[in-house]
């Protein structure tokens, strides 16, 4: 490991200083520029008193000036934790208590440095990313130096096959792992030029693509269906565009086919999470071979599956799915009992995700732990139900939960957004349902509704739905 991550980064662009590699609007930026203005923003920290191993938050709407800040608190050797421009004041005030910041970045200098990089051990903590808080309160995920750099290398694997030549378009919140590591970090590892928009619209993507000849679009399901169901698609100029990559949250079989058929290029599919940050695996590039799996374990990852004493499974039997790598989390910022409860002394993570591995090392998920829902003595996977839905051809997207039930512990209960121009019943739902599933696995609940409420990374934040 070479200590400090930045200093990886940094050799990427000594290659080729003058190659323009970030675009954001009307502004560009060429590789020594970056790094010189990401100098002066570690220079002002030193400044203000920050110290090694010092906690930054990143206050900053901007994306360009989010980067800026991001690489110049690593090179300081302070513990960067930028934060979603789009949380309200109170969600960001309780974020910054738990992180204790020596300094809050609420601007950057405009001006250039050669600052360097600050030596460090690998295992010294380099990032905290907040998780959504969709099961509860926001976790303060800590990435050490070394564990980011293992994670880095991922992007050049062979089913993505970035390269230098490549542009990649940023639309997702750089607070979270997919974003900043997906549209930022591993960009600047390889070489590859990317593109920065400081919110998502379909119009304003479809636009960067063609304008700036984008070959690689990192996204969520709901950015993919809401470009589908945008009017300028028709016409749009794809041409340079290799593929699409999903993350965040899962991206049914049926919409990454619907967005084959629509542009002829592929979504690949993703699995991964903030506490590992880095892909896990990637679906099969041929989805007839498994449409529902997410996959096999990318180089460099081991997986189990346990049943709830911890006792590995066979082959195609349920359990929670563990996962270890030398890419993830050090701790949980503050919570060291939750910290217990998912990392073991041997490196497992326990990932809460319910999943079954078949014999030649396809995993599918299957919903998560804390989700299944009770009905009468059976157990059911909410995720089998949405994935009913998703193939339903008026149904746009999907939730699943369990609402108390008097007889039977708990009734399934389904949130189902139309597609727009589409009718869709209650009884539609049911009987679509009915026909695909089994007897107790149904819902017999529907409620139709006109989005989905949803956390910062665009995951359905199921705790926000009432039935």
């Amino acid at each position: 490991m070479s200590g400090n991550v930045v200093r990886l980064l940094e050799d990427t662009a000594r290659r080729g200083p003058a190659r323009i590699i970030l675009h954001r609007g009307d502004d560009s930026l060429d590789a020594g520029t970056l790094f010189a203005r990401a100098g002066a923003a570690a220079a002002a920290l030193a400044a203000a008193g920050v110290r090694l191993g010092d906690r930054v938050a990143i206050d900053l709407a901007d994306p360009l000036e989010t980067v800026i800040a991001f690489l110049g608190g690593l090179k300081a050797g302070a513990v960067v934790a930028p934060l979603n421009p789009r949380l309200t004041p109170e969600e960001r005030d309780r974020l910054v208590a738990d992180l204790a910041p020596a300094h809050v970045m609420r601007e950057i200098p405009t001006g250039e440095a050669d600052y360097p990089a600050a030596a460090l051990d690998g295992a010294a903590p380099a990032i905290v990313l907040y998780t959504s808080g969709s099961t509860g309160r926001p976790k303060g995920v800590v990435l050490s130096h070394g564990a980011t750099e293992a994670a880095l290398g991922v992007w050049t694997g062979s089913v993505l096959m970035i390269g230098p030549d490549d542009v990649v378009l940023g639309t997702l919140p750089l607070a979270h792992s997919f974003g900043i590591f997906g549209t930022v970090m591993s960009p600047l590892l390889i070489g590859s030029a990317f593109v920065l928009l400081p919110r998502f619209y379909p119009d304003d993507v479809l636009a960067a693509i063609a304008r700036h000849r984008v070959t690689v679009f990192p996204g969520v399901a709901t950015m993919f269906r809401r470009i589908l169901e945008a009017p300028a698609l028709k016409g749009a100029d794809l041409a340079s565009l290799r593929h699409a990559i999903s993350g965040a949250a899962p991206c049914p079989w049926e919409l990454a086919e619907e967005w084959r058929e629509a542009t002829g290029r592929r979504i690949v599919r993703g699995y991964g999470m903030s506490e590992l940050y880095r892909p896990i695996s990637f679906s099969p590039s041929d989805a007839q071979e498994a449409p529902d799996s997410i996959g096999r374990a990318l180089p460099g990852v081991e997986l189990r599956i346990v049943d709830d004493g911890g006792a590995a499974l066979p082959d195609g039997e349920i359990g929670e799915l563990l996962i270890r790598s030398a890419a993830r989390m050090t701790e949980y910022l503050n919570q060291p009992e939750e910290t217990r409860a998912v990392l073991d002394p041997d490196g497992w993570f326990r990932t809460g995700d319910l999943a079954t591995l078949s014999g030649d090392g396809l995993v599918r998920i299957v919903g998560r732990k804390k989700d299944m829902i009770l009905r009468g003595g059976y157990t059911v996977a909410p995720g089998e139900v949405e994935a009913a839905l998703a193939g339903h051809p008026a149904v746009s997207e999907a939730a699943v939960i369990g609402t108390p039930h008097v007889q039977l512990g708990e009734e399934i209960c389904a949130f189902v957004v139309a597609r727009p121009g589409e009718s869709l019943t209650a009884a539609e739902v049911t009987d679509w349902c009915r026909d695909r599933l089994a007897s107790y696995k149904y819902p017999r609940v529907v409620r139709l509704v006109a989005e989905l409420p949803r956390g910062p990374t665009g995951k359905v934040d199921k705790m926000q739905l009432v039935p």
